[in-house]
């Protein structure tokens, strides 16, 4: 599994205004529809208002990359734009990627 975490930051609440149109223009629901995607889900930066956070889950590097070839980009790139929306991205790998890590975890 591969989780992106990305950050969208703006001012007077362009990035809320951003996820709004990206639930209303039924993309959300069309990535969270796409193979391989397991999650995708806004957050709202308690500390800090203007900031959004998207936690994206996929399947494996091949559904990502499906996902980053589809004309949905475009839409989310537009978007962006429209709201002057900077951001951030990071990077993980599912702990069940490395058994090392599962003494770790509690289930």
């Amino acid at each position: 599994m591969l989780t992106v975490n990305l950050r969208y930051t703006g001012k007077g609440g362009s990035a809320m205004a951003f996820v709004r149109d990206m639930i209303e223009t039924g993309t959300v629901a069309a990535i969270r529809a796409e193979p391989g995607n397991l999650r995708y889900e806004y957050y709202l930066c308690v500390e800090d208002p203007e900031t959004v956070l998207l936690i994206d889950s996929w399947q494996d590097q091949a559904a990502i990359d499906a996902h980053h070839a589809s004309p949905m980009m475009a839409t989310i790139a537009a978007l962006r734009d429209k709201h002057d929306l900077h951001m951030t991205a990071e990077r993980f790998v599912g702990a069940q990627d490395n058994p090392d890590d599962e003494g770790f975890i509690r289930r």
